[in-house]
């Protein structure tokens, strides 16, 4: 595999428990940089955002989230965001990531690397989430976790939920920490994308398009 001479783009991991935003704020940046009318393709963000579920129903049509099927799963995750950051493109990853392996792992395989920690309070978490009338599978997954724990029994498809029967592994020094209990989405992806503004100013630059 070869790869331009060029300096490695930069990739982005937008990661938190299910709940936190962090989907929501990833999507809302990369929409921010990408919607500019330019007229010229080669002035346009070369930048793609990677999802964790996308690649899970790809690679993995029949999940059991097994611990052997989530390392695999993230570790195509970071491959794939290596591989655009070396192709020119910046990637912006969008995963749970619960585990610091994984974002270690990320840290080694990508020269120019970003965590951006979506921190929120597991409670408002499995509020939003058991609000969440639009995906029957995600609006019960904290609750049926939670059951399983209490009472013990076996709940079918239900894998390791992160918060409820796994740890959430924080970073000890992410480059930057989100609280996304407080503000709005949009105001939670402006700061997003201020604090990112100094990695790559070019990119992050929100100005009058052409």
């Amino acid at each position: 595999m070869s790869y331009q001479n060029s300096a490695p783009a930069l990739v982005v991991w937008f990661y938190g428990l299910l709940g936190s935003g962090k989907s929501t704020i990833a999507r809302g940046v990369f929409e921010k940089i990408t919607s500019g009318k330019k007229k010229d393709v080669n002035q346009r963000p070369k930048v793609a955002l990677v999802e964790m579920d996308s690649i899970r129903k790809k690679i993995f049509p029949e999940a059991n989230y097994s611990d052997e099927e989530r390392d695999a799963a993230y570790r195509s995750l970071v491959l794939i965001g290596s591989f655009l950051s070396f192709s020119g493109v910046s990637a912006f990853l969008d995963g749970t990531g619960h585990r610091r392996i994984w974002r270690e792992f990320a840290r080694k395989e990508c020269p120019n690397f970003v965590e951006v920690y979506v921190k929120c309070p597991i409670e408002i978490c499995i509020e939003r989430e058991t609000a969440r009338a639009s995906d029957e599978v995600r609006h019960k997954l904290y609750r049926d976790a939670q059951e399983r724990l209490k009472t013990g029994m076996r709940i079918e498809g239900l894998g390791k939920v992160p918060g409820i029967d796994v740890p959430f592994e924080e970073s000890p020094s992410p480059e930057i920490i989100i609280d996304s209990s407080k503000g709005t989405p949009q105001e939670l992806v402006d700061q997003a994308l201020k604090a990112l503004f100094k990695y790559d100013p070019k990119l992050f630059y929100i100005g009058k398009q052409n």
